[in-house]
């Protein structure tokens, strides 16, 4: 009840008992006990305790565990999304469709038909045993069908990354072997050796993949040009055919040869053609002119559904072998033939530097891997996914890149990347989803259980052929990127192709890397610092018109927005994209386009100058010295060497219509600009400054430094600048 009527009927039983003379047993702590005259106002101690109370711990032990389980169904519902996220396949497992199945069983093993032979050949290319190329195909592939967020991206060894690979392993073994003289090391302990290299590079490039997803750091992969890139892979093209070439036809090779420069080789191969093994020859050479037949049928009759799905590349393998076989190539001919392969599953051990091993050139090439591996892997994935409707990320597919080459050089295996003909293959395959990719690397392991020994007498000339024919599509796109430079005249870009392709022949593959990476890390640096300005002046038609002085178009392309926002955030972009059209002094709706009887003129002793991106502290720097250039020149195409041109300037218009935000440092660096103005009496106004920069001038009293910027168009700046001129003239 109530604590009020408790106390009533306390004080009630007090004038009860004094009135009637009898005495009621009180309580230590003074309330009533029951007498057997009177009721009992409390309950005993054996009935039940108070209702309410009893209630009120109950209700709130309730709405605890009630509390509890919304917290635990919470957190489930986060780690379910999160286990989504980052391992796809906890999301698309459970809603596969059985239907599916049979149609990614076919890609993966048609995927698989091309993926055997090529990681076979692609292992001579590393210096390191077939297996490992096996092992290449297995372990990164099986890993990235679980974390990948690709349906098509074939995941194994590559001709670009196996020759990265084998020109570190090959600088690797000088240092080995230097290091075991005077004693000749075995053929077993250098196997060994190479691969512990391998593996290494296996690791870091792994780990550092890893790290670029997790950082977000995905749009690192769009920092090489495409030029840089371009020469890169067509001079490392041509590295792997001056190798492989020699294989083809047969050429004896010495062990100075084998570890000499691409130059070396190629002079070495033109001076012994003599010595070319006529057998060897014939088999390589036939079986890479089987491969273009293949081809070009199946480019013929692109109907034929049936002819589309034979895996040619095994055709020709198996062909290959038979013929070997038969004819007893090796015995007889003296063919040099694939011989007994280990063909074990690949153990588990954790990837080390080994003795004589150099840590800093095994770090800086899987750094090198990576970047290559990364660029090319993403643009696969995203060609495919566009073309299939649906989205990949670029962060998560690092993660998953990275994983499976950490977890694959614990097995054996060298960095392995995904690849584009084999994705194009698994996409003609129809396959629906990753699924298709685990049933490759489920094959892979059957073949290295029990399909190498029947390799046996495979010639290694037709694994070179192979090779061959799969660098011709590197090569493929060459030819197209020149005309398309020359005919553009993109001079620097197509000096820098041929520059780099020449390079990475000339010196070696680690040459032409390094130069791609440098010459367009520089190119970036350079042109995100130099500020995007332009000098305005009045057009001879209209005074509320102001265009720019040399002539370009006021409203500049979306594609060319694009390019010049590549470092810019969406949103600056987009306040680009809003406020760049009008250059009109007055609102309007559309932009003004220049009268071709229109000329923009400068207005006499103003200076109107209109920032075109965001500053910061890198493009702030070269500010000061291009106003200097237009102070003198009035227009940034004349060259230094001429005379000045310009008359004095009295005052400077600033239209930071593109300026949607600006850091410290950049602030600091206009503030100074002003103080340099207001020192040569220059008066300086700012116009259609958005709010944020707005915010930044108040903070920084820009008003109180000299700088106004309250003005919303040019032609109220420059009335204002008149009146303040003619004031101080007068």
């Amino acid at each position: 009840m109530p604590q009020s009527e408790s106390r009533a009927n306390s004080s009630h039983a007090d004038a009860t008992a004094q009135n009637s003379g009898e005495t009621t047993p009180l309580l230590a702590s003074g309330r009533l006990l029951p007498t057997e005259s009177s009721e009992p106002l409390l309950p005993a101690p054996s009935q039940t305790p108070p209702t309410r109370r009893s209630g009120t711990q109950s209700g709130r032990r309730r709405q605890r565990q009630q509390q509890n389980d919304r917290t635990l169904k919470v957190d489930r519902k986060w780690w379910s999304q999160r286990a989504r996220y980052y391992v796809p396949i906890v999301g698309w497992l459970p809603n596969y469709s059985i239907g599916n199945f049979a149609v990614d069983v076919k890609a993966g093993f048609v995927v698989a038909c091309l993926l055997v032979p090529q990681a076979l050949s692609y292992s001579s290319l590393t210096h390191l045993p077939p297996e490992h190329g096996l092992y290449a195909a297995l372990v990164p592939t099986l890993v990235y069908g679980l974390l990948g967020t690709s349906r098509h991206l074939s995941m194994g060894p590559e001709a670009l990354i196996s020759v990265l690979t084998g020109t570190l392993v090959k600088g690797q073994l000088k240092h080995f072997i230097a290091g075991s003289s005077p004693n000749t090391p075995s053929q077993e302990a250098i196997d060994r050796f190479s691969a512990t290299v391998a593996t290494a590079v296996g690791l870091v490039t792994g780990l550092f993949t890893f790290a670029l997803g997790i950082f977000r750091l995905g749009f690192l992969d769009s920092m090489i040009s495409e030029s840089s890139l371009r020469g890169f892979i067509s001079g490392t093209a041509i590295v792997i055919l001056i190798g492989q070439a020699r294989i083809v036809l047969g050429i004896p090779t010495t062990s100075d040869v084998v570890h000499s420069t691409p130059w070396n080789d190629l002079t070495y191969m033109v001076s012994h053609l003599r010595e070319t093994h006529a057998m060897t020859a014939a088999i390589s050479l036939g079986a890479l002119a089987l491969l273009r037949l293949i081809y070009a049928t199946k480019a013929h009759f692109t109907r034929a559904r049936w002819l589309q799905n034979i895996p040619d590349t095994l055709v020709v393998v198996v062909l290959a072998t038979a013929i070997s076989w038969a004819a007893e190539l090796g015995e007889k001919h003296g063919v040099v033939i694939f011989g007994k392969v280990d063909g074990s599953l690949p153990r588990f051990q954790l990837p080390h530097v080994p003795s004589y091993g150099d840590t800093k050139d095994i770090v800086s090439s899987g750094i090198t891997i990576t970047m290559i591996g990364v660029v090319e892997s993403v643009i696969v994935a995203r060609e495919y996914a566009s073309r299939n409707h649906y989205a990949v990320s670029s962060n998560r597919e690092l993660v998953a890149l990275g994983v499976s080459n950490a977890v694959g050089a614990a097995f054996g295996a060298y960095p392995a990347f995904g690849s584009l003909s084999r994705s194009k293959l698994n996409d003609r395959a129809q396959a629906r989803s990753q699924m298709s990719g685990i049933v490759t690397a489920i094959l892979v392991g059957i073949s290295l259980l029990g399909v190498l020994p029947y390799l046996y007498h495979l010639p290694r000339g037709v694994l070179a052929a192979i090779i061959v024919d799969a660098v011709g599509s590197l090569l493929s796109a060459t030819p197209g990127t020149i005309a398309f430079l020359f005919h553009v005249q993109a001079w620097s870009d197509l000096f820098l192709l041929l520059f780099i392709c020449f390079c990475s022949v000339a010196a070696s593959v680690e040459t032409g890397i390094l130069l791609a990476v440098i010459i367009s890390l520089t190119m970036v640096i350079k042109r995100s610092n130099m500020p995007r300005i332009k000098l305005l002046g009045r057009s001879t038609e209209n005074d509320n018109d102001f265009y720019p002085i040399d002539g370009a178009p006021p409203v500049p392309s979306r594609r060319m927005r694009r390019l010049s926002f590549d470092s810019a955030s969406d949103s600056q972009e987009e306040a680009y994209e809003e406020n760049m059209p009008r250059f009109r002094n007055v609102n309007q709706d559309s932009a003004t386009s220049l009268s071709t009887n229109a000329q923009a003129q400068h207005v006499e002793g103003v200076l109107i100058v209109r920032i075109e991106e965001p500053l910061y502290f890198a493009n702030a720097g070269q500010l000061h010295a291009r106003l200097n250039r237009m102070e003198m020149y009035g227009d940034m195409r004349t060259h230094p060497s001429e005379a000045p041109r310009m008359n004095p300037t009295r005052a400077v218009v600033f239209d930071l219509i593109g300026m949607s935000g600006i850091d410290g440092s950049a602030l600091e660096i206009l503030i100074n600009i002003v103080h340099e103005y207001n020192r040569r009496h220059v008066q300086v106004v700012f116009v259609r400054v958005c709010e944020d920069v707005r915010v930044r001038f108040k903070q920084a009293k820009m008003d109180s430094e000299g700088g106004q910027y309250d003005f919303s168009d040019i032609g109220s700046a420059l009335a204002h600048l008149e009146q303040q001129l003619s004031s101080l003239t007068s």
